[in-house]
């Protein structure tokens, strides 16, 4: 069964204060979505990389970054949309019925392991749908508008979403159409199949699976990158 993995990277810079978006700036010396990238191109459970990127930039990441660092598995450089839901929907028209399996990837998570990716991809072939995440270990507490503790929530169930999040390629397809329709926009991928009664299975991610959105996070994605080497 062939694996397409779609990676929208059309993120901003405004909470990581800078100019330029967050998928592109240094990772030891490296933009950080190539480190994304490279991931997805070692996996041997890929087939195809779909990456989404901001309009404009088309041009530029196939030449500077698909290129430039010979990430032959990308097929496609599709314009992103308003939202990530957008961008993620504009490539899955492009995906053909070939694939059997859709994984979807934060770009800014550039610390995904093979592994990962592979325990992803196995878990949508043999239950549908997927997502990778972090049992909660800390106290919760919900909170009103101005801070004050209406309750401490029991934290038994409760999960840190991450991505990859994987899906046989008729379900994905079926609730990103069901949420167009609806105007409905979720949190994440895995919250569009949810709300068609499909159950979504949960895996066991790591804590070094990061999403890059502040400049913290960025210090820290150096430190990763250091120990790693």
């Amino acid at each position: 069964m062939k694996t397409v993995a779609i990676i929208p990277a059309g993120g901003a810079g405004r909470r990581m204060e800078s100019e330029t978006p967050k998928q592109y700036l240094p990772l030891a010396g490296i933009p950080v979505l190539v480190h994304t990238l490279r991931a997805f191109q070692r996996s041997n459970v890929i087939d195809a990389i779909f990456l989404a990127v901001p309009e404009g930039d088309v041009s530029d990441v196939r030449r500077d970054i698909v290129l430039k660092y010979g990430i032959a598995k990308v097929v496609q450089v599709l314009a992103g949309g308003e939202k990530r839901q957008d961008s993620v929907r504009n490539a899955l028209f492009h995906v053909r019925d070939d694939f059997g399996i859709v994984l979807v990837h934060d770009g800014v998570r550039p610390f995904v392991s093979g592994e990962l990716i592979g325990r992803a991809v196995s878990a949508a072939e043999e239950y549908g749908a997927a997502a990778v995440g972090i049992p909660i270990k800390d106290t919760v507490k919900e909170a009103d508008a101005a801070g004050w503790v209406k309750k401490t929530v029991a934290r038994e169930g409760l999960w840190l979403t991450q991505t990859p999040q994987a899906f046989r390629r008729e379900i994905i397809v079926a609730a990103y159409g069901k949420a167009a329709a609806e105007g409905f926009y979720g949190t994440d991928d895995a919250s569009l199949v949810e709300r068609m009664g499909i159950p979504v299975r949960m895996i066991p991610g790591v804590g070094s699976n990061i999403k890059l959105t502040t400049p913290e996070d960025l210090l820290l994605g150096d430190v990763i990158v250091s120990r790693s080497a």
